[in-house]
């Protein structure tokens, strides 16, 4: 069953309470062993979540919530391997994954499942789904033939490198942009200064942050922030409206996966750090 996620007005969201942010905003228990675990944000209608296979492969099933004949009916689907190798097929066809692999499925592939090579170190494959409206080939890529962006400097605590996966110029789809970013050690603050992005909604999945240590997750819009203290394989709902930004307590990666309007990655509205409070 997908965990369904309504979306907050800004105006509403200024008053809620940590547990109420926390209960719309955050994801927990999405990298489940032996599970697919899935959510569904009204913002755009993303799907995103984990699948675990351990001793057995897992089937991605449909859900009465689609109103489909099958899930990926009138959708498309990305993931990415953040664990051990395993093998994603797709109506029969196999295909490898090792760990930094993406995977793009096209609208219209009636059976997908999830396996690992081994269940002592299980793969885990992170998702993100959103509407589609035509057909994508099913392509795959690995972290070598992701686009490469280095960004931020030590003196800003930010060094950081980014992977594009599915987006403009790399793997085509309708709808979903995503890829991951990793922080060089020692560096601490991501996406800052922070941005929004009014014609598309985003999710991070923050994942490799050591057991004890967390990140605080900044959201909100640029003048009325809130935080939430987000750790190892959890994800956060971003709103077109809201920030999206973080600083760890050690260096960590994240899954950032988008949908909306348009796939451009350079549409965004800065937020100076002068207008943030």
């Amino acid at each position: 069953m997908i965990t369904m996620r309504h979306g907050v007005h800004p105006d509403h969201f200024k008053l809620q309470t940590t547990s109420e942010l926390r209960d719309e905003f955050l994801a927990t228990g999405v990298m489940t062993p032996g599970a697919v675990t899935l959510f569904h944000s009204y913002y755009d209608r993303f799907i995103f979540g984990g699948a675990v296979p351990t001793d057995q492969p897992l089937q991605l099933e449909n859900d009465d919530a689609l109103r489909a004949d099958y899930f990926l009916e009138r959708r498309e689907l990305g993931l990415l391997n953040l664990g051990g190798s395993g093998t994603v097929t797709v109506d029969g066809t196999a295909y490898t994954l090792e760990r930094f692999d993406c995977l793009y499925i096209g609208r219209g592939a009636r059976d997908v499942r999830f396996a690992s090579a081994s269940a002592g170190q299980p793969a885990k494959y992170y998702i993100n789904s959103a509407p589609a409206h035509k057909e994508y080939p099913t392509t795959k890529a690995t972290q070598s033939e992701a686009n490469r962006i280095a960004l931020g400097d030590e003196a800003h605590a930010n060094k950081r490198v980014l992977y594009q996966y599915i987006h403009e110029q790399g793997i085509q789809s309708c709808q979903v942009v995503m890829g991951f970013t990793e922080l060089a050690e020692g560096n601490i603050w991501n996406t800052f200064p922070p941005h929004t992005h009014a014609r598309r909604m985003e999710v991070y999945l923050y994942f490799d942050l050591p057991e004890d240590e967390l990140v605080m997750h900044f959201m909100g819009s640029p003048e009325e922030t809130r935080h939430l203290a987000v750790r190892n394989d959890e994800a956060v709902i971003s709103p077109p409206w809201s920030i999206h930004s973080g600083a760890g307590t050690a260096a960590y990666r994240f899954v950032w996966g988008m949908a909306g309007e348009n796939q451009s990655f350079a549409d965004m509205d800065a937020a100076p750090r002068s207008t943030i409070r």
